[in-house]
């Protein structure tokens, strides 16, 4: 099935979930102070998928949750994970989010920093109203590990001898923890046992991985258009991500020199850059990549097997999948 099918198919099903998703965002913001909200609404409202405060609804749901607060929980995962974009662009540099000017770049960047602190502090705030500590936990270990994520990757930037093992740390706390605590926290509100919990939260991992080697392959194969920033943004931002490892660890002394030049020179040229991209493909970083990704899609999906064949099981396993085709 084609990307744009299978797209189709998701949202065919799930259009109710994202609109009452919308509206929770938008109701459960409430700063007090109208900055907060313009720059928080900026990047809030400029797009996105959504995607982890619907696995929260989904897998809630799958639980067999049916006490209808489902919604505004799935909030906490679209606050933290704003207040992290926001955070990253302004480390970053990064000019463009979702096809607008980064926030930075329209207000200081200070404030801006702090609103993603706000947003951090609501995402908690909302996590209390559940009353019960369990989930309190997982979302402040979700914060925590999502920032000494950063941390690592902050302190690696531009570091030509990143590992493999180092990327996926990184993945793991920046991406796969969010996920993971999304999927967590609808088992948890569901009242399910044990057993539900671990399997989801193995689903939002693995997916999590998945997502973030996929995005990573973004910045090596669609244009700005379809990424709503610039291609080769991660290097222009000093992170080295799963393509160009693997294909640094392969190439010829030669090519790796060529590569390394390039990598250097964060103002490369669209030219240069075409050319980084067909070594990273002779030296199998691309295609690497895609089969890392889609062995961790299995193995997201193999997580559900615990759960009896459903409308919403289904749905799971075709996020999962489109997590590896998507083009943006």
């Amino acid at each position: 099935m084609s990307e744009a099918d299978l797209k189709r198919r998701i949202l065919a099903e799930v259009q109710g979930e994202l609109a009452a998703i919308e509206q929770a965002i938008e109701a459960n913001l409430a700063p007090h102070v109208e900055l907060a909200r313009e720059i928080a609404g900026h990047l809030l409202f400029a797009g996105g998928k959504r995607l982890r405060p619907l696995l929260m609804v989904l897998c809630s749901r799958l639980c067999g949750y049916r006490g209808g607060y489902e919604t505004t929980f799935s909030t906490i995962f679209e606050y933290i994970h704003a207040a992290t974009l926001l955070h990253d662009d302004v480390i970053d540099g990064g000019r463009l989010r979702r096809g607008r000017p980064a926030a930075h770049r329209i207000w200081d960047p200070p404030a801006v920093v702090l609103t993603g602190d706000f947003l951090l502090a609501r995402a908690l705030s909302i996590a209390a109203r559940a009353g019960r500590l369990r989930i309190l936990e997982v979302v402040a270990n979700v914060t925590e590990e999502m920032t000494q994520g950063e941390i690592l990757q902050l302190q690696r930037k531009g570091d030509l001898d990143l590992t493999r093992d180092e990327y996926l740390r990184i993945i793991r706390c920046k991406t796969a923890v969010l996920f993971e605590g999304a999927c967590r926290v609808s088992a948890l509100l569901a009242d399910a046992p044990a057993g539900a919990e671990e399997a989801l939260g193995r689903y939002g991992h693995h997916l999590g991985l998945a997502f973030q080697m996929a995005d990573d392959l973004l910045d090596y194969t669609e244009d700005s258009a379809a990424l709503g920033k610039l291609p080769g943004a991660d290097l222009r931002e000093g992170k080295l991500t799963l393509p160009v490892i693997h294909a640094l660890a392969r190439a010829s002394e030669a090519d790796r020199r060529t590569m390394v030049g390039i990598i250097e020179q964060p103002d490369f040229s669209a030219e240069t850059f075409a050319g980084l991209v067909s070594l990273l493909h002779r030296y199998d970083g691309i295609d690497h990549t895609r089969r890392q990704a889609a062995m961790e899609v299995s193995r997201a999906k193999a997580s559900l097997d615990f759960f009896p064949a459903s409308k919403i099981r289904s749905i799971l396993m075709d996020i999962a999948d489109y997590a590896l085709i998507r083009k943006s």
